[in-house]
């Protein structure tokens, strides 16, 4: 009775934030992950059926294909815009006019991303010769590309859209972590002999391992939940997958299964295997980036 008298008062205030994560956070998650056990179709009432969506799941050929797509994605952007993020900061992390600007051009895409620029981007890699693209290959005497209907260009296209919507992100990111570095230990690292090569490798890397791990486990997390690129620049296809499912996500996937063909069950299977490899994925950035440097 003396603690609800203490902190009742805020018990209380605090209660509608926990009311409406229940409702539109914890309930969603565990009925979802009941559904995934289940056979709904949204026109009857689910059937409980054990594992059978997983079991489904893992005979089918296009999750598998999504699935590959998804990681080849994942490792290319994560990889990409984290290198390239880094290289920015350290040329262009200065106060100087030229740097100020170079940031605020490389950050405009993280601020102006969404159906405007996706759209912008499918004009650009249009596989008609008014494209942007296949103009500056006419121009250099090559034949146009089909971009958006060549499998072999597909991963290309959506790489470059992905990197081109996180760098900036990443290199402010990075330019405020390089900020944060102790001006002693270069200092101390110059008195030594070591050269800009062995400071980076033995002063700026060990001080922005936590930074690479933040950036790494993010720019994972957002690559392998890819949606809206894809869907837009391939939706077109009654599949979602693109030319010969090669487009095809894993998000993708489960919003064809669960959304189109009202399969909600096995859909709710493919969210928890996405939420399992996000988790795992995680897990694993975290041991070998995470770690913050041992003296």
């Amino acid at each position: 009775m003396t603690s609800w008298r203490r902190h009742g008062r805020d018990m209380l205030l605090v209660s509608p934030f926990f009311a409406l994560f229940g409702l539109f956070g914890l309930w969603p998650v565990l009925r979802s992950a009941w559904m995934s056990f289940t056979d709904d179709h949204a026109t009857e009432a689910p059937r409980w059926v054990g594992l059978r969506n997983y079991a489904e799941l893992a005979a089918d050929e296009r999750f598998w294909t999504a699935l590959a797509n998804t990681t080849a994605y994942m490792a290319s952007v994560s990889s990409i815009a984290v290198v390239l993020g880094l290289v920015l900061a350290l040329n262009f992390g200065g106060e100087t006019r030229l740097h100020r600007w170079t940031r605020v051009a490389f950050f405009l895409p993280s601020v102006a991303g969404g159906v405007g620029a996706i759209s912008a981007w499918k004009w650009l890699a249009n596989s008609e010769p008014y494209g942007l693209f296949n103009s500056l290959r006419a121009a250099l005497g090559l034949e146009p590309a089909r971009f958006l209907g060549d499998p072999q260009w597909t991963l290309p296209v959506l790489v470059l859209v992905g990197v081109w919507s996180v760098l900036g992100y990443n290199l402010v990111v990075f330019v405020a972590a390089l900020r944060a570095i102790p001006e002693e230990l270069y200092q101390a690292a110059r008195l030594d002999g070591a050269s800009p090569a062995q400071q980076l490798w033995h002063v700026t890397l060990p001080q922005l391992r936590p930074t690479l791990a933040y950036v790494s486990v993010t720019g994972m997390v957002a690559s392998f939940q890819v949606f809206y690129e894809p869907y837009l620049l391939y939706g077109a296809v009654d599949t979602l997958g693109g030319p010969l499912d090669s487009a095809l996500m894993l998000v993708t996937y489960l919003f064809d299964r669960g959304f189109r063909q009202l399969d909600l069950g096995l859909a709710s299977a493919a969210a928890w295997v996405l939420t399992t490899l996000l988790f795992g994925l995680t897990w694993l950035n975290l041991r070998l980036v995470g770690r913050e440097a041992r003296p």
